[in-house]
Formats: structure tokens, sequence, C-alpha cells
């Protein structure tokens, strides 16, 4: 009997021994697979990242652009003033140096102001070249002129078409004759 007793017991314990050795490699698999779980949460939390990322790039961009198609929008048109403002400074000089009727002058100037106030208010701004330094980013040099006084030398001594930025952009460069 005793026998019989160490039997079952070795019998319980082999059959104990089986269910450890299933439940570790149970626990090893479920080990496992909460491993392969937080690599995939791992994964999609940085395509998450990435896609929020892109998304924020792309409205922020998409907004940029529309500010500027606004700011730029009609700068055709704008740019088609441009002669018009041309002709308004010659008949000025022609009107003035010609001794024509102060009510003819005036007129002209009423005309080349609304005009100019116009093109101020959609961003259109003369730029300044009499007097001031030679700049590439402004001025087209059309002549070169010697001049005496070394101050004058890189300067712009005369403008013979006035240049234009819209918003801040070149969208027509002043056309001057450098001293050198």
């Amino acid at each position: 009997m005793e026998k019989e007793e160490k039997d079952k017991k070795k019998n319980k314990l082999a059959e104990q021994a089986a269910k450890i050795k299933e439940l570790t490699e149970k626990l090893e698999n479920a080990k496992e697979e909460i491993e392969k779980a937080n690599e995939e949460t791992a994964d999609i939390k940085d395509q998450h990242l990435r896609l929020q990322a892109e998304w924020d790039n792309y409205r922020r961009r998409s907004a940029r652009e529309r500010l500027e198609l606004i700011d730029n929008a009609g700068k055709d048109i704008l740019v088609g003033f441009l002669p018009v403002v041309d002709d308004c400074q010659r008949a000025l000089q022609v009107l003035r140096e010609s001794g024509a009727d102060p009510a003819a002058i005036e007129g002209t100037e009423l005309i080349y102001n609304k005009l100019m106030n116009y093109l101020k208010s959609r961003g259109v701004e003369p730029i300044p070249a009499r007097g001031a330094a030679f700049d590439t980013d402004y001025h087209e040099a059309v002549a070169q002129f010697p001049v005496d006084d070394p101050e004058k030398k890189n300067t712009v001594i005369d403008v013979t078409q006035e240049g234009y930025t819209l918003n801040g952009n070149v969208i027509r460069f002043a056309k001057v004759v450098v001293g050198i």
C-alpha cells in the first residue's frame, strides 16, 4: 500500500509538474503577445504622431499660400496700371514745363493722386531711387555716368522709369542712371 500511495503521490507530482510546465509556457506565450502588442502600439502611436505633424504642416502651408494668394491677387491688374501712372507723370511734367493752364495741371494732378492712392491702398509702393545707393534688388542700371563727387559714386543720379513693389515684393525694377 505504501507503494501505491507513493505511486499516487508521484503521479500527482508529475501531473502538477506538467501543469506548471504548461502554465509556464502559456505565461511565456502571453508575455510574447504582450510584447508584440506593445510594439504594435508604439508603432501606431508613432504613425499617429507623424500623421498629426504632417496634417499640421499641411494646414500651415495651405494657410500661408492662401494669404500669399490674397496678398498678390490682382497683381497682373495692378502691374497693368503702372504704364498709366507713367503716362500721368509724363503728362504732369509736360504740363508744368509748357506753362499750361493751372486748371489742367490741377485736374491731371487730381487724377494722378487718386490713382496713386488706390495703388497704395492695394499695397503698391514706389521704390525710392533718386539719390539712394544703387541696389540690384530694387534698381536696374540702364546707364552709368561719371561723377566728380566721391559721395555720388555708386548712387542713383537719375531715374528713367519708376520702380514699384507690391506688399514688399518688386513688381517692376526702377530703371536708373548710376554714378561711377
